[in-house]
């Protein structure tokens, strides 16, 4: 881990830049994760970005600088930026961030939310959570050894979670000399890339987040590079949250009846809005049981409104008392909706046991959660080759028991960090929404019922591994396999 002179702690005044709470509420809101290999500086880069916008508490500073000379950095002036998101323990100890960090700051133009995420290849599963909600990823790559496995594998996932913005940060410029050359074929490789798995806007910056070249100020070790800084990009990169131009939906949280004597036949179902706008007087459909109603009141807790958008989290009241549980999705009457109990879509296995046939899990979309069984795992992805592995047919040898060791052939199973795509079997009928147009409702999780691990992350419907290879029809002969077997 690396140490970097500083000018004077920022005093409590100028605190994320002096700003108001007030200036804060109005500005944008950008969400952005950060990925890369062990090594490459995300928490330097973090830690730079936060220390040259006076993001930092001045007691803060003072705690990392004592870190620092703890740890034998202490040089007068020095203090390892990078300490100011590995809070573990183990992390400043191994020099690696392994738990995802959650930082905030502000300029005068908009307002963050980062992620810091682990580099290390065990920590990938970590890397799925941060980026799930990031609307942008920053993908850093180390001058000195260019694209790696680590960098495919974080891009891929950037591209199946579908963020819609990555800047390629290729750090560590000064130990390149800030060599043009480096930089371009750097930036040429991974545009290659991002190109075949479907990456939109990839944006690359040299920069060295040790010096803080093209972090926030621009460097003039760089003259060739007439783009903006990392920061001026992060700034203007467009945040599209047209709340109207996207399909309403309201996962219910909970009902709540308070059966006071101010309130006796008060029903309200409250949750957050994931997509898309609600009006009182708009006729709404309870999914999965297909009941109808209209909104007739929407409370929150500054007061009633007659219009709500996500992600605004609100109260609805509806005209009828139809059956309405948690776990249950309110969307537009008439709007085109799909509800079944086969779901096909895309997974990133995060457990270190492999996946298994036949296995008994809980899916969790939404605010609901239902049984369901693994009933194949068709594809794999190959994050070197671009490549999907296509397995037809069930593999009868290795199901429902991990250790079966009876048969030689290895199973067609998903391991830790792997890819790939699945068919499952719900206990009952929930809300499908394709993740590529619903992504705050077309996620879901599969989770060990017997101790609550989490297996996997996955995406509904076509993803990338359906843009790489056709999805294999099911054969008549699987389904009686399965059938046969229970599963």
């Amino acid at each position: 881990m690396t140490t970097t002179t500083t000018s004077t702690a920022p005093s409590a005044a100028s605190v994320a830049g002096a700003v108001s709470a007030s200036d804060h509420a109005h500005r944008d809101l950008l969400r952005l994760a950060t990925a890369g290999s062990v090594d490459d500086g995300k928490s330097t880069l973090i830690g730079r970005l936060l220390y040259d916008t006076k993001s930092v508490l001045a007691d803060q500073l003072s705690a990392v600088e004592r870190a620092t000379a703890a740890r034998g950095g202490a040089e007068a002036g020095t203090v390892d930026l990078a300490l100011l998101t590995d809070g573990l323990r183990a992390e400043r100890e191994q020099g690696i961030t392994i738990d995802v960090a959650y930082r905030y700051f502000s300029t005068a133009r908009r307002a963050f939310v980062l992620a810091d995420t682990p580099g290390h290849v065990q920590y990938t599963r970590n890397m799925v959570t941060g980026a799930s909600t990031a609307e942008l990823a920053i993908v850093l790559v180390d001058a000195r050894k260019g694209v790696l496995e680590q960098t495919r594998r974080h891009a891929t996932i950037t591209a199946l979670l579908g963020v819609p913005h990555v800047v390629l940060a290729v750090n560590k410029m000064d130990l390149v000399d800030f060599d043009e050359t480096v930089f371009r074929s750097i930036a040429d490789e991974f545009a290659r890339y991002a190109d075949a798995i479907g990456l939109p806007d990839v944006h690359a910056v040299p920069l060295s987040a040790l010096a803080g070249d093209n972090v926030v100020d621009r460097s003039d070790r760089t003259p060739w590079y007439d783009g903006p800084t990392l920061l001026e990009h992060l700034e203007a990169v467009p945040v599209d949250r047209d709340a109207h131009a996207e399909t309403f939906r309201f996962p219910v949280q909970v009902v709540i009846r308070p059966r006071t004597a101010e309130h006796p036949d008060y029903r309200g179902y409250a949750g957050r809005i994931a997509s898309g706008v609600v009006r009182v007087g708009d006729e709404v459909t309870v999914l999965p049981s297909g009941k109808t109603s209209t909104v007739t009141g929407i409370d929150t807790f500054d007061g009633p409104l007659d219009e709500a958008h996500a992600p605004q989290s609100v109260t609805l009241r509806l005209a009828d008392d139809v059956d309405v549980a948690r776990g249950d999705v309110l969307v537009p009457t008439g709007a085109a909706a799909t509800v079944g109990s086969d779901l096909e879509g895309t997974v990133c296995w995060l457990a270190e046991r492999r996946s298994v046939l036949g296995a008994r899990v809980l899916l969790r979309v939404g605010t609901r959660t239902v049984r369901a069984l693994l009933r194949e795992v068709n594809a794999r992805l190959d994050i070197d080759t671009q490549t999907v592995e296509v397995w037809d047919g069930i593999d009868t040898l290795h199901t429902v028991d991990a250790t079966d060791t009876s048969s030689d052939t290895a199973p067609r199973a998903l391991t830790l960090n792997a890819i790939g795509r699945v068919r499952l079997r719900l206990a009952e009928p929930v809300l499908l929404d394709d993740y590529a147009t619903h992504r705050r409702t077309g996620g879901f999780l599969l989770v060990d019922p017997a101790d609550g691990t989490t297996l996997a992350a996955g995406m509904v419907g076509p993803t990338l591994l359906d843009r790489l290879t056709p999805t294999p029809p099911p054969s008549a002969a699987d389904d009686d396999w399965l059938a046969g077997a229970g599963i």
